[in-house]
């Protein structure tokens, strides 16, 4: 059953957000959907949020989104963020406690490491969480420009790490830190901050900035 079927038949609750998406961008373009442009659009993005808060020229970059058709499907996430944002309080992370409210209901508990990005603007608001690499038992390899990608795309001032060691202990290992060091490097090149990178554990987290490592 097609987007625009199941939509009228059962409502826009039985769509998903690639359906709701392919909906608002209309017709697709030359071997190019309209469901393979919206599943590109959230690949490169990641949710309606990360769209609403990306520059609309960033849209264009997406095959098959002109300026007018990048404009109309960025108003809609707009206003669907808009109304997320009315619902929820607004939330900020300015101490590692904030950050580890953040990140633990995410990261805690889970068989595998995975590492989380918390954007942030000026004033420490939030403005996205993203899930950026899922691994196995050991912390994964990190590509800096991975994990600053979405920050540029936001528009972020600063960002926040967080991945969670399985065995619970959150002793931060020599990878841990080497990660750490190369993706703050990467970032004072673009002018974005890593305010802090947070080992989750069972119950209790460590501060790679508590730790003195995020001086300078």
């Amino acid at each position: 059953m097609r987007a625009r079927e199941r939509y009228v038949l059962l409502g826009p609750d039985e769509v998903d957000a690639e359906g709701l998406l392919a909906l608002i961008v209309g017709t697709g373009v030359a071997r190019h959907s309209s469901q393979a442009i919206a599943r590109r659009l959230l690949d490169t993005f990641g949710d309606v949020q990360a769209v609403a808060a990306a520059p609309p020229a960033a849209l264009t970059d997406i095959l098959g989104l002109g300026e007018a058709r990048a404009v109309r499907v960025h108003a809609a996430c707009a206003l669907a963020s808009r109304m997320a944002r009315r619902q929820e309080p607004p939330v900020r992370i300015v101490s590692p406690a904030c950050a580890w409210r953040t990140f633990r209901p995410r990261l805690e508990g889970l068989p595998h490491e995975e590492l989380h990005a918390a954007y942030l603007d000026g004033r420490g608001g939030l403005l996205h969480l993203r899930r950026l690499t899922i691994g196995s038992t050991r912390f994964t390899v990190v590509d800096p420009a991975h994990v600053l990608r979405p920050a540029v795309q936001l528009g972020a001032r600063g960002f926040v790490l967080g991945h969670n060691h399985p065995s619970g202990d959150p002793t931060p290992s020599d990878e841990d830190l080497d990660v750490t060091r190369r993706v703050q490097e990467a970032g004072r090149l673009l002018g974005i901050r890593l305010v802090d990178h947070l080992v989750i554990g069972r119950a209790r987290f460590v501060a790679l900035s508590e730790l003195g490592l995020l001086a300078g």
